[in-house]
């Protein structure tokens, strides 16, 4: 029995003490456990938030990004056609350029052609013309001194005053 008395004044000593434990839990889980459970919970609440935040912010920077690019691309094709419209424009105006350079030499030349066949054909006239009395000429420049007549003077000899 004594030991029944030495723990019930065991016990009754450790009332108190429990007493305290739990009125230190109770305690310790309003004050200190309670709000630091809460901000855990704001915390966890706000990242989440934050990051669903930059989710939607990088799903619309990437949607910007597309559009930023189709439309960098269209003003490309529309860049490009132009450039394409000015050079072929510019192969036109040159193949019309050298087209009339082409006509105009084409003509030039025909003129000269027309010029130099009439000079021929009016020198072939002339020595046509020139031809007989240049043939009687020179058969009696070559036949005078052997039928005994007078010499005639050659041309391009010297004359009387020593001359050509």
């Amino acid at each position: 029995m004594e030991l029944m008395t030495q723990l019930k004044g065991l016990f009754l000593q450790a009332v108190p003490t429990v007493v305290l434990v739990i009125l230190f839990y109770f305690f310790l889980r309003s004050q200190f456990f309670g709000p630091l459970v809460r901000a855990m919970e704001e915390r966890a609440r706000r990242t989440e938030g934050a990051r669903r935040e930059a989710e939607e912010s990088t799903a619309a920077a990437q949607k910007a990004r597309a559009e930023y690019e189709a439309a960098l691309r269209t003003a490309r094709a529309e860049v490009y056609a132009g450039q394409e419209a000015e050079r072929r424009k510019a192969l036109d105006e040159r193949a019309a350029v050298i087209r009339v350079a082409r006509d105009q030499a084409a003509a030039f030349v025909r003129v000269g052609k027309e010029v130099l066949e009439a000079e021929v054909a009016e020198a072939r006239k002339q020595l046509e013309r020139e031809s007989g009395k240049l043939g009687g000429e020179i058969a009696r420049v070559l036949l005078a001194p052997r039928l005994g007549g007078p010499a005639a003077p050659r041309p391009g000899a010297a004359g009387p005053g020593g001359a050509a």
